[in-house]
């Protein structure tokens, strides 16, 4: 829950207490300890989620450009801006 929420401090804080309270839940011990580890570790367990959910496609390279039309067969279309994108798509870790 605290890693898929990617709480911060104080929604951590919130959240432990109430595992404290519940029937069966943590102790305060287990709570301090959880709350060390996340402050240490919180970035490299969101990078680690982040990486898993991935599609195995990812970004290699994009170019774009705007063009501006000078010659067409209608004169409200000229000048008017063409975006043109070109996206390389590879495997995830080649």
């Amino acid at each position: 829950s605290i890693a898929s929420a990617d709480m911060d401090l104080n929604q951590l804080e919130a959240f432990l207490t109430a595992q404290t309270k519940k029937q069966g839940g943590i102790t305060s011990d287990q709570a301090a300890v959880i709350a060390k580890f996340w402050k240490n570790h919180r970035t490299h367990i969101h990078e680690s989620l982040i990486n898993q959910s991935r599609w195995d496609n990812v970004l290699k390279n994009m170019n774009w450009r705007v063009d501006l039309m000078s010659q067409l067969r209608h004169i409200d279309q000229i000048n008017t801006p063409v975006a043109i994108v070109e996206m390389e798509l590879g495997k995830n870790g080649q």
